[in-house]
């Protein structure tokens, strides 16, 4: 899947000045008043603003680069992360973009009606926002879920007309004298709110704008890897807007749950394994829990505590898609408290054998060597 560097053919360390270039030098290519009737210029259109818009945002930049363009992009409903524009229309994108080629948006291209950055923006409707809880399994995995969102949309029955005051342009012009002569600015009509439509009929139970609160089940693609405070959006999933609007987005925080055996840190996961002071001289196999399930791994005769076995590919995969962690498996061998008077005897006979005394080999790594070496 091509992804939003390459729509715009540049590389990950381009400035904020190239990136802007990159989009200008797309968006003349591809203007639909260059290429009329042509879908495929339209959709590159489209493609080269979400890239810009996500690229041009220092936050939104830096959590795609985290991501990964399949995580970041990737869902239902138009998908998570990025500015999804599968729910804007190409007037959409002139307004939120057109000042990009200076002065009045989007000129020189002959009859492109409506627009130029001076023209009607389309309302959007308020984002909203939920927290998805996750088992450690289901994040290794990715997940579907389906959740109740209670979300407004437009009313049955009800109808929008032409802004009087603004006549659907959604803008309104004044004149001033100044010292400097007559200056003209433009602002969003203070009565549709730059809609350009007002209400005209409005249904029982509708509010001011002719909207009611709907409860909807939205589904959630969850990519495998995510962690907890990571973000997704559901285009299109968040409120309605009046008129002729776009909705807003369905915001979803993402949290996963601890859990009872193992620890997540970033992409490798850590256990921790008891086996007894026998198990340790003699060898033995123990069963241990990982992510997708429960596994059988040799303990070698004469492990010594502290020691980590790492079991290569059994850790969390890495959201983006290009890896897996680890299981690092830390071994501690268990010191009985009590004893018997037999085994107490036991091991005082012990204490003068030479085969009980502390050898460790040159070999060895220090505690601190170990812990270097897990986060290498």
């Amino acid at each position: 899947m091509t992804d939003f560097y390459d729509i715009l053919g540049i590389s990950k360390g381009a400035t904020a000045a190239e990136i802007k270039k990159a989009y200008r030098k797309k968006a003349i290519e591809f203007h639909p008043d260059k290429n009329p009737g042509d879908a495929t210029a339209e959709e590159n259109f489209k493609k080269a603003a979400e890239a810009y818009e996500t690229l041009s945002d220092p936050q939104k930049k830096a959590r795609y680069d985290q991501l990964g363009h399949q995580a970041y992009t990737s869902g239902g409903a138009g998908g998570f992360g990025g500015g999804g524009f599968g729910g804007m229309d190409m007037d959409d994108i002139f307004s939120q973009f057109g000042d990009i080629f200076g002065g009045g948006g989007f000129s020189g291209f002959g009859g492109g009606g409506g627009f130029g950055g001076g023209g009607r923006r389309r309302v959007k409707g308020k984002d909203l926002r939920i927290r998805v809880s996750l088992t450690l399994e289901e994040a290794a995995v990715g997940v579907e879920k389906k959740v109740k969102v209670k979300r407004k949309k437009q009313a049955p029955g009800v109808t929008y007309k032409t802004c009087t005051t603004c006549g659907g342009s959604g803008q309104v012009t004044r004149i001033q004298n100044t010292i400097l002569g007559r200056m003209q600015t433009s602002a969003p009509c203070n009565v549709c709110g730059g809609a350009g439509q007002t209400m005209d009929k409005k249904p029982a139970g509708a509010d001011a704008q002719g909207l009611i609160i709907d409860e909807e089940t939205v589904s959630i693609k969850i990519p495998a890897g995510v962690e907890t405070d990571m973000r997704l959006k559901v285009s299109g999933k968040g409120n309605e807007a009046p008129g002729n609007g776009v909705s807003g987005d369905l915001l979803v925080d993402i949290e996963v749950k601890e859990h009872a055996e193992l620890q997540r840190e970033g992409n490798n996961l850590h256990y921790d394994l008891y086996v007894s002071v026998p198990e340790a001289v003699l060898g033995t196999t123990k069963e241990i829990q990982t992510v997708t399930g429960k596994v059988r791994i040799p303990i070698e005769a004469g492990i010594q505590s502290g020691k980590i076995l790492r079991l290569r590919g059994k850790g969390m995969p890495s959201v983006n898609g290009y890896a897996t962690g680890d299981l690092l498996v830390h071994v501690n061998v268990w010191t009985p408290r009590n004893l018997s008077r037999d085994q107490k005897e036991f091991f005082e006979s012990m204490m003068a054998d030479s085969h009980f005394e502390p050898a460790p080999e040159k070999g060895d790594k220090s505690f601190f060597e170990k812990v270097k070496d897990m986060f290498s």
